[in-house]
């Protein structure tokens, strides 16, 4: 289902949905192409065998699981209607719309506590970036087939390690930062820069620019102040909205601990339990095939 190689660490990756790879398309591009465009591209790509490094996310939860993700990580809003509209799949794109409308009425509150480890500027983290790129080069690559994780050169005792994350039961190091707010509307962690054909959430976002580009909503914000959100997020240029209760922040590692079971959590579109949950990025991890 995927065209990915993935070095270092041999894992279930969180992808399934070919739609999800179409975005991945997208943010390399940053052209929408239809159908027949699209497929040519895609057939061109394949052929000529030009690829592009990928970053990926390593996540891990409370009751012990790892994942690896390569789009995205959500809880709130935009799982609830990503997870509740599936129902209507019939209506192709329309299922967004009306899933919007029928969350706008109650408009939910989720309430936890986030933290996160805030990326570092572009010119400090070049040299990191290099190193990161020499290691990727020389890490023996999964290949993956049907979401099922195959060595091509497996190495005894390759770990990809966490080095950012701690244990749950353990406080933060003091250079992570705790959101002063508790109650949320929604809280997305994306990689690309697209949520979805039409939703543009992070236009500064690159394939491997080391970041993890967190923005949450906190609770306060008016249902209208949505509406212009959401329609902003077709061009890309909700951050000039200046909404006081949307923020944005790129970061390297990020923890969120639900205070209430209340809600979806999703990674890559699929649903995952909701629990406490932490991720790193790791720079450069995978390849994907693309023109850029």
């Amino acid at each position: 289902n995927s065209l990915f190689n993935i070095g270092c660490y041999a894992a279930p990756f969180c992808t399934s949905v070919p739609g999800y790879l179409t975005l991945s398309f997208f943010s390399c591009s940053k052209t929408c192409l239809v159908k027949e465009e699209l497929l040519t591209s895609c057939t061109f790509f394949l052929c000529k065998g030009l690829h592009a490094p990928l970053d990926i996310v390593s996540l891990c939860t409370a009751s012990g699981r790892r994942l690896f993700s390569f789009l995205s990580f959500s809880w709130g809003f935009v799982s609830d209607v990503d997870i509740t509209s599936e129902r209507y799949r019939k209506l192709g794109s329309a299922r967004f719309t009306l899933g919007t409308l029928q969350h706008l009425t109650t408009l939910r509150v989720y309430k936890g506590r986030l933290s996160y480890l805030p990326a570092e500027e572009p010119s400090s983290r070049s040299s990191q970036g290099e190193q990161s790129s020499l290691v990727a080069q020389h890490a023996s690559p999964v290949a993956l087939c049907n979401g099922q994780s195959v060595s091509s050169r497996p190495q005894q005792g390759s770990v990809l390690e966490d080095s950012l994350l701690v244990p749950f039961d353990q406080p933060l190091p003091k250079d992570w930062v705790a959101v002063a707010e508790e109650e949320f509307v929604s809280i997305v962690c994306i990689y690309q820069s697209h949520l979805g054909t039409d939703l543009i959430l992070a236009p500064s976002a690159k394939l491997y620019d080391d970041a993890i580009h967190l923005f949450y909503l906190t609770a306060g914000v008016s249902r209208m102040a949505m509406i212009r959100f959401l329609m902003a997020l077709e061009k890309g240029t909700h951050l000039t909205l200046n909404c006081p209760y949307l923020h944005y922040v790129p970061v390297k590692a990020f923890r969120l601990e639900p205070l209430m079971l209340k809600g979806h959590m999703t990674v890559d579109g699929e649903v995952l339990a909701c629990e406490p949950v932490q991720g790193q990025i790791h720079r450069r991890l995978c390849r994907i095939i693309s023109g850029s």
